[in-house]
């Protein structure tokens, strides 16, 4: 693969991580796109790094759509892969180059993903940790703690945006990010494209990235809340625009059912409950076309979402 490589780096409130993000990249075409941040993220790389490209969002405008316009410059500019990397993430030493090369290998790879260690480098990141699991891939751990030979990429079904290299080929095949997502999700729906058009995607043994986000707390997520709705309308999006699944009316089966857990709840005079289960419901009914439209686009091939 040749040596023309964008890094995208989508910004929001980036103080806090975004000197050693960028310090990472040096060497690389860098691109930004900032999602309005309201701190000092914008006059930071301005000042400090005056040859990145950078974009200025006057709104947020989500971590995919955000992307889709830096991928989309990129290409624009003759890039022939774009390796997205998260704010709060940093490259390893040559863990790009690595990245590369098994790419240029291995061209049946979509998305290759660097190893995601913790904060300070010394265990994996929590998450990636289950990407990684023997469900997932039966020799990745084995190969590492038995002392095995290690293949130079390991096949998974996902594995999460925080560094991602994505072919040219991918780009062109499956797009960029659906923006039915805004934020969380779109990684999750880009993967279930990627093996929907044929292509894989794999984590590369020896390519390290440190993702800096222990100090996260996780939510209690109340039932009824606010933020359940927000987690359960994703989770809904996740289920009904997986294009592998063969049946386009999951959401309106549901739909039914939480019609149905609306008149039980009704029926057993648990009247807060049964209001929940009918929001739901009609947030459902409300995502049905927007879903439908989406499965539409996903299946065709082509540079999807994408400026030309």
């Amino acid at each position: 693969m040749p040596n023309t490589i964008s890094i995208i780096i989508v910004t929001y409130n980036a103080m806090p991580w975004l000197k050693r993000c960028l310090d990472s990249t040096l060497g690389y075409e860098v691109v930004v796109v900032d999602n309005a941040s309201q701190d000092e993220t914008v006059a930071f790389i301005k000042k400090h790094y005056p040859k990145i490209s950078l974009f200025e969002q006057t709104e947020n405008l989500g971590f995919g759509r955000a992307n889709n316009i830096g991928i989309s410059y990129a290409l624009q500019q003759g890039a022939e892969a774009v390796f997205l990397l998260n704010q709060d993430a940093y490259l390893v030493e040559d863990a790009l180059e690595k990245l590369i090369q098994v790419s240029a290998e291995h061209p049946d790879y979509g998305v290759l993903s660097p190893i995601h260690t913790n904060g300070d480098g010394t265990s994996l990141d929590a998450n990636f940790a289950l990407y990684a699991s023997h469900q997932n891939n039966a020799n990745f751990y084995s190969d590492f703690v038995l002392n095995q030979e290690k293949k130079a990429v390991y096949e998974v079904p996902f594995v999460n945006a925080a560094g991602w290299l994505v072919s040219k080929k991918c780009l062109q095949t499956v797009g960029g990010f659906d923006p039915l997502f805004f934020h969380y999700g779109e990684d999750d729906n880009y993967c279930q494209r990627v093996h929907y058009h044929g292509l894989k995607v794999g984590i590369v043994k020896d390519s390290l990235l440190i993702h800096d986000r222990e100090f996260r707390l996780e939510k209690d997520i109340k039932f009824g809340s606010a933020i359940y709705f927000k987690d359960q309308m994703r989770h809904h999006k996740y289920l009904g625009a997986n294009i592998n699944k063969e049946d386009d009316d999951l959401l309106s089966k549901a739909s039914k059912k939480y019609l149905k857990s609306t008149l039980k709840s009704m029926l057993k005079f648990s009247f807060k409950n049964a209001q929940i289960y009918y929001k739901e419901y009609r947030l459902i009914k409300k995502l049905i076309p927007e879903v439908a439209q989406s499965r539409i686009q996903n299946r065709i091939v082509g540079p999807n979402y994408l400026e030309r």
